[in-house]
């Protein structure tokens, strides 16, 4: 009769076997699979070196407008649309491009000027809408980009792609590259931080694999914070146990956890460890982040009536600074509800009133903190809107399609060149003529402003080194200081 040991030798997986290798060849090639730099040909070679030139930024606030505004109504005056406005829109400018199954089949497709007036601002002129006050109040302060262009169609790919730099699921996010690239500044906290709010039923989803760490060890995915109740599920001590009971119970489950890793040398075990270890001293950071007491009135009023509502928009604005001034590399916010194929002249106005004076008090308050010159902030969506109508041209029931074409962002601070706007569209906001960033284009400089290359922060996995840019990806030189 088979013996019991001779039974689990005969099924034990591969990674068993290799993690059991003793000496030799078996520990050489564990080694490398755990960490390849370990045997590159000089693990000391200059692409290893992150950063690998002096930063401008230490850290990123990245302001995702899921849903995607529209650039029209908010950053792309067009007077062409208000003097062309019900005329269907030219095959010329169309060129054929397709359109999502919402609007393809759709009759007409009359040119629709915004509802809304443009004013110039600050010593730099920005053209902004009425629906921006704030924002217009510090655009000397931001860098307008009215070129950004995607290739994806449908909101699930698009904010993958925006993400990850890919539409496809699976992929690590930038802040999963960052926390991977750069580390942590503080250990007390993650190095990468996601907050959602906004949204109603009906709305375009998040899933986590957009703050996800791909094929990169799992140490470097975004945490979640809740916006109601404890910041973290289960960061908390269960009644009955206090901070030296769970210390000692973490150290035995260490102890328990490294005879696995001495046994099966997976490298996911030793990543349990540290996350129990980080969220052991978290117990004691995250409180003290979300505890916002501290702040002034003055600093509350500063972004707006919504602040003291935790899971607002308002009040995730502030935590991110709260966050990078305590040393977290990546915040990201999304704030949901700007898919507007129906009734955008209402429903934008009740997005811009929940995001626009968090927003500039967040460059304002980071500013006066003496953290805006390192530390970059963007605010953007997925794709952009279309100069046509969705639906009847009716001004309280129309709508904008999807458009990937052309759609504006902005971005502030960490050598980003203040005061300026780049790029051009057409007379219809429908093609750049101008300047065309690509989103990989938009990766590659967020990367610079942190002093990585992009073609040098990679990862090999399933034979291929790995990056955020793909095989894309340019610096834009002229938002740089």
């Amino acid at each position: 009769m088979t013996s019991l040991r001779s039974q689990f030798v005969e099924f034990q997986t591969r990674r068993q076997f290799v993690g059991r290798a003793s000496g030799g060849v078996g520990v050489a090639a564990l080694a490398a699979l755990i960490n390849p730099r370990l045997f590159a040909e000089d693990s000391t070679a200059e692409s290893d070196q992150l950063p690998h030139f002096a930063p401008r930024a230490k850290r990123v606030i990245f302001l995702h407008q899921s849903g995607a505004p529209s650039q029209i109504d908010l950053f792309d005056p067009k007077p062409e649309l208000e003097r062309r406005h019900g005329e269907e829109i030219p095959d010329s400018v169309r060129m054929g491009q397709r359109l999502t199954s919402m609007t393809a089949d759709q009759e007409k497709k009359p040119l629709t000027a915004s509802m809304f007036k443009f004013a110039q601002h600050g010593q730099c002129g920005a053209n902004v809408s009425e629906l921006l006050p704030h924002t217009a109040s510090i655009v000397d302060e931001l860098c307008f980009v009215r070129s950004v262009t995607t290739d994806a169609i449908n909101h699930d790919p698009a904010i993958t792609f925006m993400q990850t730099g890919s539409q496809q699921p699976g992929r690590p996010s930038l802040g999963a590259w960052l926390s991977y690239g750069l580390g942590s500044e503080n250990s007390n906290l993650p190095s990468f931080v996601v907050f959602i709010s906004g949204g109603r039923p009906g709305d375009q989803p998040l899933f986590g694999r957009l703050w996800g760490h791909g094929f990169l060890p799992s140490e470097y995915q975004g945490v979640k914070f809740r916006s109601r109740g404890e910041a973290l599920l289960f960061l908390s001590n269960p009644p009955g146990i206090d901070l030296k009971t769970s210390r000692r119970m973490l150290d035995a489950q260490a102890k328990l956890n490294q005879l696995q890793v001495e046994e099966f040398g997976d490298p996911e075990i030793n990543t349990r460890i540290e996350q129990a270890e980080l969220a052991f001293r978290m117990q004691m950071s995250v409180p003290e982040i979300a505890d916002i007491a501290d702040e002034s009135e003055q600093t509350l009023k500063m972004y707006g009536p919504e602040v003291t509502e935790p899971g607002t928009y308002a009040a995730n604005c502030l935590l991110a600074r709260r966050l990078v001034e305590k040393g977290v590399r990546f915040v990201q916010l999304y704030h949901r509800g700007w898919d507007h194929h129906t009734h955008l002249t209402t429903r934008i106005r009740g997005k811009c009133k929940q995001t626009d004076q968090p927003s500039a008090a967040l460059v304002q308050d980071l500013k006066q903190r003496g953290l805006l010159n390192d530390t970059l902030v963007v605010w953007a969506g997925e794709f952009g809107r279309t100069a046509y109508c969705q639906g009847a041209l009716n001004q309280d029931d129309y709508g904008r399609d999807h458009h990937p074409r052309c759609f504006t962002i902005w971005m502030a601070g960490g050598g980003i060149k203040p005061g300026v706007t780049i790029g051009k569209t057409d007379a219809f906001s429908y093609n750049v003529t101008e300047d065309a960033m690509h989103v990989h284009d938009l990766h590659a400089t967020i990367l610079h402003c942190l002093g990585i290359h992009h073609e040098r922060l990679t990862f090999r996995f399933r034979g291929r080194d790995y990056r955020l840019t793909d095989v894309h990806g340019r610096v834009e030189a002229k938002i740089l200081v």
